[in-house]
């Protein structure tokens, strides 16, 4: 057990600076952009967040009956005192926050980013380092503490290495192309990207959906084992998380346009549009990759892939291709879009 004290050292953090090409882009050009500072993504495999993210799934699926979330790692070569700090953990947070939603709820938001600080620290309680006490409630620091090094010794490490290769695998085409997409994205919300860096905390469990984003700040979270987020669709989820924090334009568009019509505003409508746009944008990208590479076939979105439109969004997808796609393909304008698509609904 003696390597672990070394691999801590290199598994606690990996944060990876994207999107600026290597020698293609300064700070001025950034400056200079009409969509403001494009974004640089920072792709971290952080251990406290890892950590949290495992238990909040492995309670969540205790209450539902199932095994263990993807890449959970569950291991039977735990010590009995190991084991003991190990279903404490997962009964605190079966107690706790089994319930509540990482995308919505206040207080798991605000955890998820706080751990996310604190990624560098070998504990939170401040004990071993004063830098390192994340002030969080007390029943929670001594229940992560606990459960730490049951974790570093058996999960994290095939953890980590997902997440690693998972980063390995989306980082050199967003490089190559962030820049591009990102300038196409905003031009298309008609917005602006946040100044800060977006921080993508990349999990072996994120939650059902596979990623989420959270707003102020702008935080995605994505998971490296979900089968949906591999390969070439590694950068659409990528784009797709970060377009939700810039998306505002589009909902609060649609809102105006199904209110002077005296509609009730369809809830998932924008979601809808940011899927498909997403998959419009990054579609030709990933098409010229793979025929340039070895001659890959079409490119199918995500939405497309995962028959998102099967489950409820069939009538959103008519209306997308209908007035939305001019609008992409740049024959009609943002709000003659929007004010059609509402008319339609």
């Amino acid at each position: 057990m003696r390597h672990l004290t070394v691999l801590r050292a290199w598994l606690t953090l990996l944060a990876v600076a994207l999107l600026l090409p290597a020698a293609a882009a300064s700070a001025e050009s950034q400056v200079d952009s009409p969509y403001g500072p494009l974004p640089v993504f920072e792709l971290h495999s952080g251990f406290w967040i890892n950590l949290h993210h495992t238990l909040y799934g492995l309670a969540r699926q205790s209450r539902d009956g199932r095994g263990s979330p993807s890449g959970s790692g569950a291991t039977t070569h735990r010590t009995p005192s190991e084991q003991l700090a190990w279903d404490a953990a997962v009964s605190y947070y079966a107690a706790n926050y089994q319930d509540k939603d990482l995308l919505f709820n206040t207080e798991l938001i605000l955890l998820k980013n706080q751990l996310g600080d604190f990624e560098q620290c070998d504990e939170l309680s401040g004990t071993k380092k004063k830098t390192c006490d994340a002030g969080l409630p007390a029943k929670l620091t001594h229940i992560l503490d606990a459960a730490a090094p049951v974790y570093r010794a058996h999960e994290w490490p095939e953890h980590d290495r997902a997440n690693r290769k998972w980063i390995a695998g989306v980082s050199p085409l967003v490089r190559v192309k962030g820049v591009e997409l990102s300038e196409r994205l905003a031009e298309i919300y008609q917005t602006r990207w946040p100044k800060e860096r977006i921080r993508v905390d990349v999990c072996a469990f994120a939650n059902y959906a596979g990623a989420y984003t959270t707003l102020d700040p702008l935080r995605v979270v994505i998971s490296s084992t979900d089968p949906r987020n591999q390969g070439d669709s590694a950068l659409e989820v990528l784009f797709h998380e970060a377009s939700n924090g810039i998306a505002e334009p589009v909902q609060l568009a649609i809102n105006r346009e199904c209110r002077q019509r005296d509609k009730a505003i369809p809830r998932d409508l924008w979601h809808a549009l940011v899927f498909y746009t997403t998959g419009e944008v990054i579609k030709p990208v990933v098409n010229a990759e793979n025929t340039s590479a070895d001659g890959g076939g079409e490119y199918m979105p995500y939405a497309f892939r995962e028959r998102l439109y099967q489950r409820g969004w069939d009538d959103y997808l008519k209306l997308l291709e209908r007035f939305w796609q001019p609008y992409l393909d740049g024959k009609a304008t943002f709000d003659d879009a929007i004010a059609h698509i509402a008319s339609a609904l």
